[in-house]
């Protein structure tokens, strides 16, 4: 029907704006695959100095479920005529976007990284309080990290038309800091600086920083946005030392990173006790490991004390409220947790923890609508974080919505594939993306991906997740020896191996039962 030519436009729009074509192939039988298979890749990637309303309009022109695309032509030509002059966005706001980079490590040593990590990270935390800014996340920025690329270049990967990137010398007590903020377009400096400061400093040539960009990209901030773009600070530079530490960790995979994480976090406060910030960094920890790694009483105890103790030190912190959130949820206690999920999100509306975790405390009660929006919500605050993508597909197909379900798999899949190419040993992306491939009926390459998964780390969350996959493709024996070893390796929550739907293939299987009446 009609529909057809709004996809056919969305083509002609797509080549209009980036000077190359959505879909590829060398043949007429590739082209047609990939119209059929493939997601384009945002228009913003080539052209970073568009409005972001054309990529939204483009990417709805070309939804592959004509239900999702305009239904009209009346209705496209509303959103077209809206950014007409001088392509400004729905908002009248210029789409002022920006990401920081890693901060090179210039020191003697090149003992560094996680310094020059966590100057970076904060000063992200604080570019994300100012809502006219677009700030890509962490994990985005520093996947960049040790590839070969122009400014320009770089700024059109990650989607912005600002790119902030600067160097630490750290020697003792003493920090010389440079930045510069170069427009992606022109590939010119917008603003540079060099800081010769001791390190007590530090926290004031953050916030120099942040004020300096808002300077150069010309946005006006209200006073509580003034406040907001200054984090939460230790006595004792010391302290903050061992959190960006722990900050480097944690952001790590598995255990041993965990362990470590909650060491320096742990000395962080041995030195500064009214550190809200490391206390709560010290209950994610445990929240983690309960999550992912050993599903334990004493985790969530331990848990419980530092999240607590990190409310009662700074109640108006997000982070406090999410680590509380996180811990509240894992014990099954619902509406505590939902009530300060809200709280963390009121306090950060950007904060990606919140929506993804609080999305994962409404799907393990089944309250799945709200599921679904908060994942999406998710999504939208980290477009490239793969799990929020894979799990609001999960919860559109345990909705029956089986469309929407197909049309953000395959989204999510682009989005894992794109994670992969930079992390190829992603176990998590791996076993999930896995999970997403069998949804959409590419049961070979999903068994493949799950294989890659225990070929690279066999601890019990990346068991249990393959044990998960090979039900689902019907490798039912795969799927109990996978499940015994994660049992054995101390995956030990009954409930959710009970109500797990993807395991419905082992139920009458005798392992399975010899194996659930085994666990308390």
């Amino acid at each position: 029907d009609h529909r057809t030519d709004i996809f056919s436009l969305g083509i002609i729009f797509y080549e209009m704006m980036s000077g190359e074509r959505p879909f590829h192939g060398d043949t007429p039988i590739e082209i047609i695959s990939s119209i059929l298979k493939d997601t384009p890749r945002s228009i913003t990637e080539s052209r970073p100095d568009l409005p972001h309303n054309w990529a939204k309009i483009i990417a709805r022109c070309l939804e592959k479920d004509p239900d999702r695309r305009y239904q009209t032509m009346v209705e496209l030509r509303a959103e077209l005529e809206a950014i007409q002059t001088e392509g400004v966005p729905l908002d009248n706001q210029p789409d002022l976007s920006i990401a920081v980079l890693p901060f090179a490590d210039m020191s003697a040593a090149k003992d560094q990284e996680y310094f020059c990590e966590g100057m970076a990270e904060e000063i992200i935390n604080a570019l994300t309080k100012i809502p006219a800014l677009r700030v890509t996340s962490r994990t985005s920025a520093f996947q960049i990290k040790g590839l070969s690329g122009d400014i320009r270049s770089i700024g059109r990967r990650l989607g912005v038309n600002t790119v902030l990137e600067g160097s630490v010398r750290k020697a003792a007590d003493r920090l010389r800091i440079a930045v510069q903020l170069i427009s992606v377009a022109e590939d010119r400096h917008l603003w540079s600086e060099r800081y010769d400061r001791e390190l007590k400093d530090v926290f004031a040539i953050q916030d120099e920083i942040a004020q300096n960009i808002v300077q150069a990209l010309e946005i006006t901030l209200s006073a509580n946005e003034k406040n907001a773009i200054r984090g939460a600070r230790p006595n004792d530079i010391k302290a903050y030392d061992f959190y960006l530490r722990g900050r480097k960790f944690f952001h790590g995979q598995g255990k041993k990173n965990l362990d470590f994480a909650r060491q320096m976090f742990s000395r962080a406060v041995e030195i500064d006790p009214t550190y809200a910030l490391a206390y709560a960094g010290i209950a994610d920890c445990y929240s983690f490991s309960y999550w992912f790694v050993d599903s334990t009483e004493e985790n969530l105890e331990h848990a419980h004390a530092a999240s607590q103790k990190a409310l009662d030190l700074d109640s108006g912190l997000a982070e406090a409220h999410a680590s509380r959130a996180l811990v509240l949820s894992a014990s099954r206690h619902f509406e505590e947790a939902e009530e300060a999920f809200e709280t963390a999100i009121r306090l950060d509306p950007q904060n990606f923890e919140a929506y993804y975790f609080y999305a994962r405390s409404c799907f393990e009660r089944d309250d799945l609508q709200k599921a679904a929006r908060l994942f999406e919500r998710a999504s939208e605050v980290r477009p490239e974080d793969y799990q929020a993508a894979i799990f609001a597909g999960i919860v559109y197909g345990k909705l029956g919505r089986e469309q929407q379900a197909a049309s953000i798999n395959r989204r999510a899949i682009v989005v894992t594939e794109n994670h992969l190419a930079l992390n190829p040993d992603d176990v998590r992306a791996l076993y999930l993306g896995a999970m997403t491939l069998l949804q959409l009926g590419e049961t070979a390459r999903g068994v493949e991906w799950t294989r890659r998964a225990l070929s690279i780390d066999t601890s019990s969350l990346t068991l249990y997740n393959a044990a998960s996959n090979y039900s689902v493709a019907g490798h039912v024996e795969e799927a109990i020896d996978c499940l015994e070893k994660a049992v054995a390796a101390g995956f030990s929550r009954k409930e959710w191996i009970e109500n797990d739907l993807t395991l419905e293939k082992l139920r009458e299987h005798p392992r399975f039962r010899v194996l659930l009446d085994g666990l308390k």
